[in-house]
């Protein structure tokens, strides 16, 4: 994907045609003015069509950087001033936005925290009543796409009309390769629930890693998002905040050549028809796999019945254990990830204890 090609239209009195995915990008934090326009000056040589900064920092423990506040604001002004970009800021409460909007900032994005809060996403959207301003509303901290789904309806309810949604993944306990894991099937239903509204995704808090950016901007569009929100920095090594995940202009230029962009549907007919036939193929598979699911649940009723008159307990972990194990072999047999099939295996396990308990429930 060249940079020069990409961009959607945006009109901040609310309207939006897609062309090629959205690029935002800038530093994770505002923390000098040097530091804001040099960077800025760098990502419109390269194409970016939106700058963002962070000016107010939310840190989870206390002592650190917090950003810069109505300083920063003033040099996005500039920003916008000296190269033509539009620019975006995150807010957390009314006084952010009404000095955002003295400031003439084009966008606002909603963090994940503050998204996680109904008062305070209730608060910023009724200081934005009549506003013309474009909002961004990131995803929770926890994957609850109602949660998500209730802060863009806020918005909505006030009257904001350009607005959409950043995915940066979720926070988790325990390890895994990214920051926050995509749980990307909670996209998929904040899709099916808010179809029209557009999503970008955010990389850099979603891996964590710089290294991370290019594979996951590419998931990214090949499941048809409208744009990316990636971190820039002069020199990320030594950024305030986020260093990790940051990325210079010069490597974001290199990572969005990289991508390739493709078609939602085939060039003519003969590719939809080759499409067609594929998609029911699918759907043939999936039918029968709902019925195996149904006979194996029939069994485990059946197994409910035995445990019920014998009198024995629901849950048989060494059972369970067993299945667990068989599972690492079947993995490499198939081609199918272990953590995939542990997933699916989990669900038909639950299930089946719940058809058990029904059960044990029946006089």
């Amino acid at each position: 994907m060249k940079i020069e090609d990409t961009g959607i239209e945006i009109d901040f009195a609310g309207q939006q045609k897609k062309k090629s995915p959205l690029i935002a990008s800038g530093p994770c934090s505002a923390e000098t003015e040097e530091q804001v326009m040099e960077t800025a000056e760098e990502l419109k040589q390269i194409g970016v069509q939106l700058f963002r900064a962070g000016i107010w920092k939310p840190r989870t423990m206390p002592g650190g950087f917090e950003g810069m506040g109505e300083a920063g604001l003033k040099w996005l002004q500039k920003v916008k001033e000296k190269t033509g970009m539009q620019v975006a800021t995150e807010v957390a409460n009314a006084t952010h936005v009404n000095l955002a909007l003295k400031y003439g900032i084009d966008a606002i994005w909603i963090g994940a925290r503050t998204s996680a809060n109904p008062f305070a996403v209730q608060e910023i959207a009724d200081s934005l009543r009549g506003r013309n301003i474009a909002v961004m509303v990131k995803n929770p901290l926890n994957p609850d796409a109602a949660l998500w789904q209730g802060a863009i309806q806020r918005f909505l309810d006030a009257g904001i009309k350009n607005i959409s949604a950043i995915h940066r993944g979720f926070s988790s306990y325990g390890f895994s390769q990214y920051r926050n894991p995509p749980h990307w099937q909670v996209v998929v239903e904040l899709k099916q629930r808010l179809p029209h509204i557009p999503l970008l995704c955010d990389p850099s808090h979603m891996g964590g890693r710089r290294d991370l950016i290019e594979t996951l901007s590419q998931k990214a569009l090949d499941l048809n998002y409208d744009g990316l929100f990636i971190e820039a920095h002069v020199d990320p090594d030594n950024a305030l905040s986020d260093k990790k995940q940051q990325v210079t202009p010069e490597e974001l230029l290199e990572i969005l050549n990289n991508l390739v962009i493709r078609e939602e549907t085939g060039p003519n007919a003969a590719s939809k028809n080759d499409l067609d036939d594929f998609r029911k193929k699918i759907d043939m598979i999936d039918d029968e796999l709902v019925s195996i699911l149904k006979e194996r649940m029939k069994v485990s009723e059946e197994i409910g019945n035995y445990k019920k008159k014998n009198g024995l307990t629901i849950l048989q972990q060494s059972r369970w254990e067993k299945i667990l194990e068989k599972l690492q072999g079947r993995s490499e047999s198939t081609g199918l990830s272990s953590g995939f099939l542990e997933e699916i295996f989990k669900s038909i396990h639950q299930e089946s204890i719940n058809h058990q308990e029904k059960v044990m429930r029946l006089d």
